[in-house]
C-alpha cells in the first residue's frame, strides 16, 4: 500500500515538472482584468491562486446597479476570451429581469441569491440558492435575481459580459 502511495506521489511530482514550461510560459503574460502578480519580484507574471483575503473588489460596473462590489478573478469580462468574476452584494440587493446574449454560470460562495425567471419582477415565484448552489442560464434566458443577506457569487464563461434588460428604464447606466 505504501508503495503504491510512494508511486503515485512520484508520477504526481513528474506531472508537474514537466509542465513547468507552460506554466512559466503563462506567467509570463500580460494580466487581464485585476489580477495581480504571482511572485513579489516578477512585474509580468500572472496570480493564478487566489486566498479570500487576496480578492480585491472594486464597485461594479454601470449596467449594475449601484451597493455590489465586483472582482475580476481571471480574464477580461469587457473584452474576448474566458472569464471568471466574483459579486459580491448586500442583503437586499436586486437586479431587474434582463438576460445575457452568452451563457452564464452560478456558483453562490456566500449568502443566498433569489432567483426567478420571466419578464417580471416577482418575489413569490424566486428560487433561493444558498452557499455552495450552482446554476447556469444558457443565453437568452430572462431571469432577475435578489440576495438574501450579504452575499457572494462567482460568474463565469466567455466575454464579453452583457446585461439586455427586459426593461430599458431599469437599466442603472441609462439612469441620472
Amino acid at each position: 500500500m505504501k508503495r503504491k502511495l510512494y508511486c503515485m506521489f512520484a508520477v504526481l511530482g513528474l506531472l508537474c515538472l514537466a509542465g513547468q514550461p507552460l506554466i512559466i510560459a503563462q506567467q509570463t503574460k500580460k494580466p487581464a482584468g485585476k489580477a495581480h502578480s504571482a511572485k513579489a519580484n516578477s512585474k509580468n507574471s500572472v496570480k493564478n491562486a487566489f486566498t479570500p483575503d487576496e480578492i480585491q473588489y472594486g464597485p461594479a460596473p454601470a449596467f449594475l446597479p449601484p451597493g455590489a462590489q465586483l472582482a475580476v478573478l481571471e480574464g477580461n469580462p469587457m473584452g474576448v476570451g474566458e472569464y471568471t468574476i466574483r459579486l459580491k452584494a448586500p442583503d437586499g440587493y436586486k437586479i431587474a429581469p434582463h438576460w445575457h446574449p452568452r451563457r452564464e454560470n452560478v456558483t453562490v460562495i456566500a449568502g443566498t441569491i433569489k432567483v426567478g425567471m420571466g419578464d417580471k419582477f416577482d418575489e413569490s415565484k424566486m428560487m433561493s440558492f444558498p452557499a455552495g448552489s450552482f446554476a447556469f442560464l444558457d443565453p437568452s434566458m430572462h431571469h432577475y435575481a435578489m440576495m438574501s443577506g450579504e452575499t457572494t457569487v462567482q460568474i463565469h464563461g466567455t466575454a464579453p459580459v452583457k446585461f439586455n434588460y427586459i426593461n430599458p428604464a431599469d437599466n442603472p447606466s441609462k439612469k441620472k
